[in-house]
C-alpha cells in the first residue's frame, strides 16, 4: 500500500526536523528526543504550547508564549498514515468496502488542497509558527493506545481478540472476515486490523487530551476504524475498539479537576449502540444520538438480548445516569438541514447547555451527509458547520472531533472540511434551512416529551398525562366536540347517531350528529370534516396558556345553519385526529397516519351508507362534504360503494393537505363524473400551484373539478367560498313537485319548520 507522508504543519515532501527524529510515516517519533523534538522527554508533553521548557524560548518552533489566550490557540488536526493499513482481508470478486482505506487520504488531501495543512518549506514554517501560528492546523502526534486504556472501557477478552488479529493467517482472516461481514456483526479483519485500531484509539486519546489540557483549542482526529458500535466485550459494525469512549474515560481519569462532564453528540446516521451501552448509567457523560431509527429495523437494529436498549426515543438512561442518554432517532431516511438544525435547537442545545459540559467530542460519522447512497440523508457541508458552531458555544470552546463513519469520498471530505474550517474559526456559511417534514417534526415533541423528566428546558409545553388523568381531566378535543353537539343540539335538535360496531362506537361516540326525521329529508347533506381548529397564544414568559387567549373556529357550522333553513337533513361527521383512551399516557400523541385514519374512515362512512342513507328512499338528493384530512372519506365512500354516485347529485371539498384522486378500477366512469360533479377548493398556499408540473396534473379528471383557493386555512377557504358553494349545491337539487324554485318554501312550510325547530 502507498504510505504518503501526511503531515500536518509540515511540508508536502519535507519535515520540520532532521530524519533521525521522523518515524517511518513521516510523523516524528514521540519516544524521539532532542532540541528539535516536539515532545519534551520529561513529561511528555508538548513543548509548543507554554510547557516550562529550558530551551522553550530559544525554540523556534514553539509556540509563542505572546499568544496563548485561548482564542489564539490553534486548531489540532491527529491523523496516521498507519490507521491506512486496516483492509479487508477476503478479497473476493468485490474487494471494495464502504470502510475503506482511503476515507481518511481523501479527507486529509481535502484539507491540504484548501488550505488547512501547511506545505511550504521549512523556513516558511518557523516564520509561520512565530506570526500566525493559527493560520493553519497544528499537528497532534497518533500513537498507539496501550492495553490497560483500551481495558477501561472494553473486557480484557475482546482486547484479546483484537490483538490475536495479528498471528492469525491470511486463510484464517479472510475465513472471519466472509463470516462476520453480514448482519449485525458487520465487520471484515485483516493481518493489520489491531495496529491500525490501537491507533485509531490512540489518536482519539491524545486528541481529546489536547483539547482537555488547552494544547490546542479544539481538534479533529482523522481516525478509523469507527468505533461507536463496538460493544464493552464485542466488535461491531465496522468497529473495532470504541474510540470516544476510551478517550472520555482516559480524560476524566488523568484531569479530574478539568475534564468531570463530558457531552458525546453522535450525529453518525447509524446509532452510536456501543456509546449508549457503556455510558447508560453514568451521571457525567450525556450521550446524544441523532440517527435514522426507523421503528429499530434501521442497522444497527434490535440487540440480541431483548433487555439491551435500543436506539429508541424512550430509553433515557438509568440509574444515575437517568436523562443523561438522548435518542433523537428519526421515523426514516431522507432527514436533511432542517430536521437536523430543528433537532439542535429543540432539543441538543438546550439540553447541553443545562448540562454544562467540560469537554464535547462529536462522534463524526458523515453518513447522514448528502451524496452517501447508505444513509441517504441530505444533510449539506453548511449544516455540519453550523451545528459545529453551536456546539464551539460549550465547554468554553473545547470540541474534539473524531471521525466514525461516511462512506461516500466526496460527501465526507466536503463535511469534514466544512468542520475544520469552522473549528479553525472560519464562520459558518449563510443558508437557507428548509421546513422540517411533519414527521420530524412528531419525533421531536416526543423526545422533549420523554426527557421532559430530567431536564428543565425540556418542560415547556408537556403536560403530566397521568397527573391530568388523576385530576379527572379531559382532553380538550373531547370537550370540544362536547360542545359542538350541545350547541347543535340546543340549536338544530341533533342528536348522537349510534354506530353499532364496538371498535368504530368508541372511536365515533358523538362524532356523528343527525337532525331529527332525517329519514324523512327529501334533501341530505353529509358533511365529513377534521375537527376545528385551535388557536392559541402562550404566555411569552412562562410558556403559559390562558383560556381568553384562545379561540377555536370551525368553519362547518354556517354551512350547517344554512342546509337546515332550506330544508336539508345534516349528518355531521366529526373525524377526530385521535381518539381518547383512559390508559394513553403519553404527553404527546401525534394525529393517526394515513393507513389508520383510511381504515376508520372507510369503516365508519360505509356502515353509514349501508344502514341509513341508502334505505332513504324518500331522499331525492345527497351531497357530501369533506373538509380538511377527513375528505378522505368522500373518496373511500366513493370507491367503495358503486352505488353512491346515483345517489349524490354533488361534491364540495376543501383541501389544504393532501391532494386525493378517486378512480375505480371496477368503476371507469368514476373519475369523470367526480370531475363534473364536484368542487374542490384547494388552499392558495398548497403545493401543487407551485409546480407547473403538478398544477397540470391535479387539474386532471381524477382529482375533480380543482379551484384554486384565494386564501389558505380551512375556516377562511370556507368563508371565502360559502355563496359559490350555496350556488353550486342549489344548482343541482332536484325541484319540488310543485314546480318551485329550488329551495324556496311555501308560507305554510316555513311557519311548519319554524315549528318544529323551536319544539
Amino acid at each position: 500500500m502507498d504510505i504518503e507522508n501526511d503531515v500536518v504543519m509540515d511540508g508536502e515532501d519535507r519535515h520540520m526536523f532532521d530524519g533521525s527524529s521522523l518515524a517511518a510515516n513521516g510523523f516524528l517519533d514521540p519516544t524521539t528526543t532532542g532540541e528539535n523534538s516536539l515532545l519534551d522527554a520529561s513529561n511528555g508533553q508538548s513543548a509548543h504550547f507554554g510547557v516550562q521548557s529550558e530551551d522553550q524560548n530559544s525554540d523556534p518552533t514553539a509556540y509563542p508564549e505572546r499568544l496563548r489566550r485561548r482564542g489564539l490557540l490553534p486548531t489540532g488536526c491527529c491523523y496516521d498514515d498507519r490507521m491506512k493499513l486496516h483492509a479487508n482481508a477476503d478479497f473476493g470478486p468485490n474487494p471494495h468496502h464502504p470502510e475503506d482505506p482511503s476515507r481518511i487520504e481523501y479527507i486529509m488531501k481535502t484539507f491540504k488542497k484548501n488550505g488547512l495543512v501547511f506545505t511550504g518549506s521549512d523556513a516558511e514554517l518557523i516564520r509561520i509558527i512565530q506570526s500566525e501560528p493559527t493560520k493553519y492546523m497544528w499537528r497532534i502526534p497518533a500513537r498507539e493506545a496501550t492495553r490497560e486504556e483500551i481495558c477501561a472501557v472494553h473486557h480484557p477478552g475482546h482486547f484479546l481478540w483484537v490483538e490475536a488479529l495479528s498471528r492469525k493467517s491470511t486463510q484464517e482472516l479472510r475465513e472471519l472476515s466472509t463470516r462476520m461481514d453480514q448482519g449485525r456483526d458487520s465487520l471484515y479483519v485483516g493481518s493489520m486490523t489491531y495496529e491500525a485500531s490501537l491507533i485509531s484509539a490512540g489518536g482519539a486519546i491524545e486528541t481529546c487530551k489536547s483539547v482537555v489540557t488547552g494544547t490546542v483549542k479544539n481538534a479533529f482526529a482523522v481516525i478509523r476504524p469507527p468505533g461507536h458500535h463496538a460493544e464493552f466485550d464485542a466488535p461491531m459494525g465496522f468497529c473495532l475498539f470504541n474510540n470516544v469512549p476510551i478517550a472520555a474515560k482516559i480524560c476524566q481519569a488523568d484531569y479530574p479537576e478539568l475534564c468531570r462532564k463530558i457531552l458525546i453528540l453522535d450525529w453518525d446516521v447509524h446509532h452510536g449502540n456501543g456509546i449508549q451501552n457503556l455510558f447508560y448509567d453514568d451521571p457525567n457523560i450525556l450521550y446524544i444520538s441523532l440517527h435514522v431509527y426507523r421503528n429499530g429495523e434501521f442497522y444497527p437494529g434490535k440487540p440480541d438480548n431483548p433487555m439491551t436498549p435500543d436506539g429508541g426515543l424512550e430509553h433515557c438512561g438509568a440509574g444515575p445516569g437517568l436523562g443523561k442518554n438522548v435518542n433523537i432517532g428519526w421515523h426514516d431516511q431522507g432527514m436533511g438541514d432542517g430536521e437536523y438544525m430543528a433537532a439542535f435547537q429543540k432539543i441538543v442545545m438546550p439540553i447541553a447547555h443545562e448540562f454544562n459540559p467540560d469537554l464535547v467530542i462529536i462522534s463524526a460519522g458523515f453518513d447522514a451527509a448528502a451524496g452517501d447512497e447508505l444513509g441517504a440523508c441530505f444533510v449539506s457541508p453548511g449544516c455540519y458547520a453550523h451545528m459545529t458552531h453551536m456546539l464551539m458555544s460549550l465547554a468554553g470552546g473545547k470540541v474534539a472531533v473524531c471521525l466514525e463513519g461516511g462512506y461516500d469520498l466526496e460527501a465526507i471530505s466536503k463535511s469534514a472540511l466544512a468542520v475544520a474550517q469552522t473549528l479553525m474559526g472560519e464562520p459558518p456559511p449563510k443558508m437557507e434551512i428548509p421546513k422540517i417534514s411533519r414527521e420530524a417534526a412528531k419525533v421531536l415533541a416526543k423526545v422533549q416529551a420523554y426527557q421532559a423528566p430530567y431536564w428543565e428546558c425540556m418542560r415547556a409545553g408537556i403536560v403530566d398525562v397521568q397527573e391530568m388523568q388523576a385530576q379527572e381531566s379531559s382532553r380538550l378535543h373531547d370537550v370540544v366536540r362536547r360542545a359542538q353537539r350541545q350547541v347543535l343540539s340546543e340549536k338544530h335538535g341533533m342528536l348522537p347517531l349510534y354506530i353499532q360496531r364496538d371498535i368504530l362506537f368508541k372511536s365515533f361516540e358523538n362524532q356523528v350528529l343527525v337532525t331529527r326525521g332525517i329519514q324523512s329529508a327529501r334533501r341530505i347533506l353529509v358533511i365529513i370534516h377534521d375537527p376545528p381548529e385551535l388557536h392559541a397564544q402562550p404566555d411569552p414568559l412562562d410558556n403559559t396558556m390562558e383560556p381568553h387567549n384562545a379561540w377555536v373556529t370551525d368553519g362547518v357550522t354556517r354551512y350547517i345553519d344554512w342546509a337546515i333553513e332550506n330544508g336539508f337533513g345534516v349528518i355531521d361527521v366529526n373525524v377526530p385526529h385521535y381518539i381518547t383512551h383512559p390508559e394513553d399516557t403519553d404527553a404527546f400523541t401525534p394525529r393517526a397516519d394515513e393507513r389508520t385514519l383510511q381504515a376508520q374512515v372507510q369503516e365508519l362512512m360505509c356502515y353509514i351508507w349501508d344502514n341509513y342513507l341508502q334505505l332513504y328512499d324518500s331522499v331525492d338528493d345527497i351531497f357530501l362534504m369533506g373538509v380538511g384530512n377527513a375528505y378522505l372519506g368522500v373518496k373511500v365512500l366513493l370507491i367503495n360503494r358503486l352505488d353512491v354516485k346515483s345517489r349524490v347529485a354533488g361534491v364540495v371539498n376543501f383541501v389544504n393537505g393532501n391532494l386525493r384522486p378517486v378512480k375505480s378500477d371496477v368503476d371507469s366512469d368514476l373519475s369523470s363524473w367526480y370531475k363534473e360533479h364536484s368542487q374542490v377548493y384547494v388552499a392558495n398556499d398548497h403545493a401543487c400551484w407551485s409546480d407547473p408540473d403538478l398544477t397540470r396534473k391535479v387539474m386532471k379528471r381524477r382529482f375533480g373539478n380543482v379551484i384554486r383557493a384565494q386564501v389558505n386555512g380551512l375556516t377562511p377557504m370556507m368563508a371565502e367560498h360559502f355563496a359559490d358553494v350555496r350556488q353550486f349545491v342549489m344548482e343541482r337539487v332536484t325541484p319540488d313537485e310543485e314546480g318551485r324554485d329550488e329551495g324556496e318554501e311555501t308560507e305554510e312550510e316555513e311557519e311548519e319548520g319554524m315549528e318544529g325547530r323551536g319544539r
